[in-house]
């Protein structure tokens, strides 16, 4: 497991942040304070404080995990 941090802050964002997560079949988890819900569930998403970097959890071994890292660049903080 690997934790990074996107920015998630615009509503176009977070519908292509879902998209591109929605491809691999991994789990995902978004951490805010107290809050932990699911990284594809974009009513979930916009259920937390946007205004900051969120923390993502990824559930993925060691070569998945560069990978999903590499296609998610854009929303790295």
């Amino acid at each position: 497991m690997k934790k990074v941090l996107v920015s998630l802050n615009s509503i176009d964002k977070v519908k292509s942040f879902v998209k591109d997560i929605s491809q691999f079949e991994n789990d995902f988890d978004l951490i805010s304070g107290r809050y932990v819900i699911d990284a594809k569930s974009m009513l979930g998403i916009f259920s937390l404080d946007l205004s900051k970097p969120i923390e993502l959890s990824i559930h993925a071994d060691e070569e998945e995990t560069a990978a999903i890292i590499e296609q998610l660049g854009p929303y790295l903080a």
